[in-house]
């Protein structure tokens, strides 16, 4: 399943290859005496903004025959320059496991020293992260997204283990922890006994909106409920699965379906909802925002669809695939995107589609994929100078799309969206 003929895919081939080009190498390092926490320097240590991104996209291109592997070391290598962080902000998107998931895809079996190591680092900060998690459930407090998501959470750290070590303990004690997050926590807060599980003390938006001062239910993949969402459901179609697993994506797709809007141009969900709209019901988001794989659309639909698949449950499946065949029929909703990257541009939203279209049940989403492609390729470069080179964010994953679309396979680098 591609829907793109022979010219379309030689553009993509070509435009992948002029990107991993400009990113052979690394630039020379400017900021060898900063050490403070903002500095240039960490983003070497994360999957979305910086060398350990890169680095699976040159992994892949070698494993493909397209390239030597000379790239993979050198960005490995800039990844390593620094001490990893394995601290409160690592996860799957920045640190120890970035790199763990970099090593991984980008040069299997090439460092089995570093590999053991990295993994013997993420599987004491899953520990720790469990044991705090549970403490914090047993208590009846509410979560941050953090301890959740897929960036810096357990959702993140979960989609490495399974990606890694499928048959092992540790990710079925991460979606033990899952099920429990789905169940209501008995908070004595202005949320109360209506909030669902995931409802987060914190909120990313309270700076902008007061509203959100008593917390949220985020709903997108990058650090809402779609994210745990996806990772049950894929580990429960590798048959990795614990007590009570059908029953937590049944709720959360029960949550989705309740939220789920209805506009002419066909279904939608609010990214976020504060407390007032939790007590009413209604959501205060007018319509769609942009169809965006971290918090639009696409990544709910490919979310549900998962769900679906693993639950065999062909009316969830539909409506999932309709909710986004729908979604690209609709030249507002498409006009809203023009960021080329993966995160919330245009491979992200080519990607989230291709992996929606190859499991769907009817060929309408792969008719989309041409059009998407093109204006993929008519933006790919419509970044600033100085653009961040990394896979989330970066013109790397850029280049991993479309390599992607060029020649119909994957490898393992979507798990870090969890789109596959």
């Amino acid at each position: 399943m591609t829907g793109l003929d022979t010219g379309q895919r030689a553009a993509a081939a070509a435009m992948a290859n002029d990107l991993s080009t400009t990113l052979i190498a690394p630039r020379p390092f400017e900021h060898d005496d900063d050490f403070s926490p903002n500095s240039p320097r960490w983003r070497d240590q994360s999957l979305s903004k910086g060398a350990a991104g890169v680095a699976v996209l040159h992994g892949l291109r070698a494993q493909a025959g397209l390239a030597d592997a000379t790239p993979v070391h050198a960005w490995l290598a800039r990844a390593t320059r620094d001490d990893l962080t394995a601290g409160p902000g690592a996860g799957l998107w920045f640190g120890a496991p970035a790199l763990a998931f970099a090593l991984h895809n980008a040069a299997p079996g090439t460092y089995p020293g570093a590999m053991a190591g990295l993994d013997d680092g993420v599987t004491r900060l899953v520990h720790t992260r469990l044991t705090a998690a549970h403490a914090r459930i047993d208590a009846g407090q509410r979560p941050s997204q953090y301890e959740f998501d897929l960036t810096r959470g357990l959702t993140g750290l979960g989609a490495y283990l399974l990606q890694r070590d499928p048959g092992g303990d540790l990710v079925r004690r991460v979606l033990d922890y899952l099920v429990r997050l789905t169940k209501p926590v008995e908070a004595d807060d202005e949320a109360g006994a209506g909030a669902p599980g995931w409802w987060t003390s914190d909120s990313s938006a309270h700076n902008r909106d007061p509203a959100f001062a008593a917390g949220e239910a985020n709903f997108g993949m990058a650090h809402g409920v779609s994210g745990p969402l996806s990772l049950l459901a894929l580990a429960l179609r590798q048959e990795v699965a614990v007590d009570g697993q059908e029953a937590a994506i049944d709720r959360i797709c029960q949550w989705l379906e309740d939220w789920k809007q209805q506009a002419p141009a066909g279904p939608w969900w609010p990214e976020r909802i504060t407390v007032n709209e939790l007590h009413t019901g209604r959501s205060r988001q007018d319509g769609p925002l942009r169809p965006s794989w971290c918090y639009g659309i696409p990544g709910l639909a490919r979310a549900q669809q998962l769900a679906a698949l693993a639950l065999r449950d062909r009316v969830r499946q539909k409506a999932a695939e309709d909710a986004l065949a729908r979604c690209l029929s609709d030249p507002f909703q498409l006009a809203r995107i023009s960021d080329p990257a993966l995160c919330h541009g245009l491979a992200g939203l080519l990607a989230t589609t291709w992996h929606v279209a190859a499991d769907a049940a009817t060929p309408a989403l792969t008719d989309h994929l041409p059009h998407l492609l093109d204006r993929l390729l008519a933006h790919t470069r419509d970044t600033p100078s100085g653009a961040l080179p990394g896979l989330i964010e970066g013109s790397a994953g850029i280049a991993l799309t479309l390599h992607t679309l060029a020649t119909g396979t994957s490898g393992g680098w979507p798990a870090c969206l969890l789109l596959n």
